[in-house]
């Protein structure tokens, strides 16, 4: 008799979902050559809104994806928060820089979701090595033996017509959000870190510009808590806190939900008012106990849900995507070991768990009726009018450097300078020509070597075992030579030199050769190189 040879993968990657969080991955996994197809259930695009903010760290993501230009094009800078009372009296502001942050975009950036779901199926559709299907169902997912290397089968369904087919693919990224059958097929569970929250949300185009600040309204009334904020040109957005009863008669009379809008439409015409989207939604707090089986990963609403105050649901996701492409990349090819995949989760899950933490606490803060936090809070927001306390808090500490997995080694360092874990920042930069230029774009998408001084033999052999790209502040051979206009670079790094991941995280750092450090970025090699690279150790 003979033996039914083992199934080979029909795809590489298969993604679940097409939100933006699938069609980011998607798209990196293109750019790397890595052929991928997406499933996604609903027949075109979802045309509702959901996500509305992007910081200048996930900005840099949509750069990396190619789309940066474009959605610059449809986003708008925010103004920044400001805390108002019942009364809408300010309390305190939180602003924001419009202008080029250390990450080379505004810090804060509104938009409308479908505008950036478009922009993203028109880049995934520029890649002939991805596919999307829409329309189709992932059923279910038949998981291979632990270890045997057998490809993951995916049972997908066409909902239009019908027909099933199965796919094997050799990796499946869940960007299937918070009903995800992804993580159900891992046997992961949720661990809840703080009480669903019932909120209305309603969405407004308007003609006409709305008397209100041009910023992030936040409502600190324990009563009836609400959220307010411009996310485009014509569009506004609202969430609020209400007991079910106030909610259920806004949601079915028109005349009460603009009677909730009304602090910020004034005078404004109610015909002038076109209400997009109402949805009573409940916002959860949870991240997954597990966000990978072998293969089969977990990103984005799959693995975390955050509430919205501090505006990182989406960023959160993005930042699943860019840390993870590039190491399935490298394993799918044989460049890495396995072992590299075991620092997604480890390095992603404490991160995504501090923004979820932060958003329960911020909210909890800003919106409990407890006599406690009521005192505090008036204590703090007295203190803030005076200060500046409140808006460098609120700006500090948001996205910390990543502290998990065999990758990021945080041992105290003489001095202070870059360290494993660190984003490098893209300061304004230019070309020897003296031609403007994005940072990011000069490293490349694969690893760099970033130095304000002449190379070292060893350092120029990690650099090749790693094909990484060298990005000098001096002119050296087999290097791209770049002039620090604001010595902002040059200050980061403090005379000495960084190796840096394709996610533009610092894998390894040492200071001036003239100083005296307690390692090296040859000495860190057997920490981090068996994972990425054994070739980096010769």
């Amino acid at each position: 008799m003979t033996a039914t040879p083992p199934p080979t993968p029909t795809v590489p990657v298969a993604v679940v979902g097409a939100g933006p969080v699938g069609l980011t991955a998607a798209i990196l996994l293109s750019r790397r050559g890595i052929a991928c197809e997406v499933f996604e259930r609903h027949p075109g695009l979802y045309p509702l809104p959901r996500a509305v903010h992007l910081d200048d760290e996930v900005m840099r993501i949509l750069q990396a994806a190619g789309v940066e230009k474009e959605f610059t094009a449809l986003s708008r800078p925010s103004l920044g928060m400001q805390l108002v009372d019942a009364q809408h009296r300010v309390l305190a502001r939180f602003p924001r820089d419009r202008h080029l942050s250390a990450h080379g975009f505004p810090q804060a950036n509104m938009f409308d979701q479908p505008d950036l779901e478009r922009v993203l199926r028109d880049e995934l559709a520029r890649h002939p090595t991805a596919r999307l299907y829409a329309s189709t169902e992932v059923r279910g997912l038949v998981m291979p033996p632990p270890g045997s290397g057998l490809p993951v089968r995916a049972e997908l369904e066409d909902l239009t017509t019908g027909d099933r087919r199965t796919v094997h693919a050799a990796a499946v990224l869940g960007c299937d959000g918070a009903g995800s059958t992804t993580r159900e097929a891992i046997g992961a569970g949720t661990v809840r870190l703080g009480e669903p929250q019932r909120w209305l949300v309603v969405d407004v185009r308007c003609r006409v510009e709305l008397p209100a600040w041009d910023g992030v309204h936040q409502v600190c009334d324990p009563v009836a808590p609400a959220t307010y904020m411009r996310i485009g040109q014509d569009r506004y957005r609202w969430e609020f806190r209400l007991p079910e009863e106030l909610a259920d008669g806004a949601l079915a009379d028109r005349s009460r939900l603009l009677a909730l809008l009304a602090p910020w439409t004034g005078d404004v015409p109610q015909e002038h008012l076109e209400v997009v989207r109402t949805a009573d939604y409940v916002f959860r707090a949870q991240v997954t106990d597990r966000w990978r089986r072998d293969r089969v990963l977990l990103l984005g609403d799959a693995a975390h849900l955050t509430p919205p105050f501090i505006g990182q649901g989406l960023g959160a996701g993005l930042r699943d995507a860019h840390n993870l492409v590039w190491k399935l990349a490298r394993v799918l090819r044989g460049s890495s070991s396995e072992e590299l995949l075991d620092s997604y989760e480890a390095e992603r899950r404490p991160h995504a768990t501090h923004l979820v933490r932060t958003a329960v606490l911020i909210g909890r803060a800003m919106t409990s009726p407890h006599p406690g936090t009521a005192l505090a809070r008036k204590a703090a927001l007295a203190v803030g009018q005076r200060t500046e306390a409140l808006s460098r808090a609120g700006l500090a500490g948001l996205s910390p450097s990543l502290s998990g997995g065999g990758l990021v080694r945080r041992a105290a360092v003489p001095g202070r300078g870059p360290r494993p874990g660190d984003l490098c920042p893209q300061p304004p930069v230019h070309t020897e020509d003296g031609g403007p230029a994005l940072l990011d774009d000069l490293l490349g998408p694969e690893f760099a070597l970033v130095t304000c001084r002449r190379l070292t033999p060893a350092l120029r052999r990690v650099a090749s075992a790693l094909d990484a790209r060298v990005v000098s502040l001096v002119p050296q051979p087999d290097a791209i030579h770049v002039i620090d206009p604001t010595g902002r670079l040059r200050a980061w790094l403090r005379g000495g030199a960084v190796l840096l991941r394709p996610d533009r995280v610092v894998l390894a750092a040492e200071g001036d050769a003239r100083a005296r450090r307690a390692e090296t970025i040859t000495a860190s090699l057997p920490a981090w190189s068996p994972a990425v690279a054994s070739s980096a150790t010769a």
